[in-house]
């Protein structure tokens, strides 16, 4: 009983920093978030972000990795409505791109990431991103849909794709003439992989 209680201690623990962390690096940005003031608001200490975290790089990572987990889940949801399978991975790219416009996804994922985390295909959760779709694309292969290329390669070319796109729609000065401008090339480019 006791160590079932210490683990909800910790998830607790984690769970409010990850929070606290979140709204500020969402508001401020990485480089202006201060570590007492996100302790403070999650009401520990910054031994604790030490403990859990190893320090507020750490603690950023946490944070990305809730946001990215997050962004799966509704990717996959727009997936799953679609009629069928090719177009549900077209929807979910362009989903992906549409999620460049959210303020918190801007800031958190496409600016201070990078700056802070390095190149975002060293990124563990980028690999596992292209690994997911290039199993996807292969059964399109398979299945006849797509022209029969190597299914790796064209999941790394529209990740690189959609990355790229994505911190374009982010940095730019009409993000909705982006986004649009994007999805236009991003289909037309898909267009040239269907058989």
């Amino acid at each position: 009983m006791a160590r079932r209680l210490r683990a909800d201690m910790v998830a607790e623990t984690r769970a409010r920093l990850i929070a606290a962390a979140r709204e500020a690096f969402g508001t401020v940005g990485y480089a202006a978030a201060s570590m007492d003031e996100m302790t403070a608001t999650a009401g520990l200490t910054r031994g604790a972000l030490y403990h859990h975290f190893g320090d507020k790089k750490g603690l950023f990572s946490a944070v990305i990795d809730q946001i990215d987990a997050e962004m799966t889940v509704r990717l996959r949801a727009v997936s799953a409505e679609a009629e069928d399978r090719w177009t549900g991975f077209r929807d979910s790219c362009v989903a992906y791109l549409a999620m460049a416009r959210e303020a918190e996804i801007q800031r958190i994922m496409l600016r201070d990431g990078p700056a802070v985390l390095g190149d975002p295909w060293s990124w563990p959760t980028q690999n596992d991103c292209i690994r997911m779709m290039a199993l996807g694309l292969d059964e399109l292969v398979t299945e006849g849909v797509l022209t029969p290329l190597d299914p790796e390669a064209i999941a790394r070319l529209i990740f690189g794709a959609t990355q790229h796109a994505a911190q374009w729609i982010a940095h730019a000065p009409d993000p909705g003439a982006a986004l649009k401008a994007a999805t236009d090339a991003f289909d037309a480019m898909l267009a040239g992989l269907l058989r």
